[in-house]
């Protein structure tokens, strides 16, 4: 295969990517499944000042969605517009606030007709106490085994290691000893 050949074979892919660029955009329309609101899902109603509401909003995070998702109510409402739970909970949600009910009386309610499950985060009361508990005891307890051996380690090395009154052996030399080694040693050099 020559050269030419070799240009030919890298140049087409970038050809063809030229040639379908210069096609004409498809014009919009029913037919047109990227503009058509009813592919992507079900069509939403009209915004309502309570969508955004800091108070409903604050009620929805801390509510999960009952889809298979398992984020909370506003998360999925507000990003995967396929899901049909999250509106639903939500209308739940502004339509108890607009009955006057207190945030905690609304999770009350949510709580009662879906179980804790619904929850974000499980009240810390009872056995769910140690869900918040066991984390963090665990972590300072096994930092401090860490601790310890590595502390340990480092003495027992230090214990191990030759000092100066001591031999590599291990056994330490009196004075008297030492003075008759280094005599022995200087008439070995000389």
């Amino acid at each position: 295969m020559n050269r030419r050949t070799w240009l030919a074979v890298l140049a087409a892919p970038l050809a063809l990517r030229h040639a379908v660029a210069q096609q004409p955009a498809p014009k919009s329309g029913a037919a047109d499944p990227l503009r058509d609101p009813g592919s992507v899902g079900q069509l939403r109603a009209e915004a309502n000042p309570l969508d955004n509401n800091a108070t409903i909003v604050g009620l929805e995070r801390r509510l999960k969605c009952t889809c298979p998702c398992s984020l909370d109510v506003f998360t999925c409402r507000t990003t995967d517009f396929t899901c049909t739970y999250s509106p639903a909970l939500h209308h739940e949600v502004v339509d108890l606030f607009q009955a006057g009910q207190t945030p905690d009386q609304i999770i009350t309610a949510f709580v009662a007709k879906y179980g804790e499950r619904i929850l974000m985060a499980p009240p810390a009361q009872g056995f769910n106490v140690l869900g918040y508990l066991l984390p963090t005891v665990s972590v300072v307890l096994g930092a401090g085994i860490l601790g310890f051996v590595l502390l340990r380690r480092h003495r027992l090395r230090l214990e191990a290691a030759p000092t100066p009154g001591r031999s590599a052996g291990g056994s330490s030399l009196s004075a008297k000893q030492q003075d008759e080694l280094d005599r022995a040693l200087k008439e070995l050099d000389a």
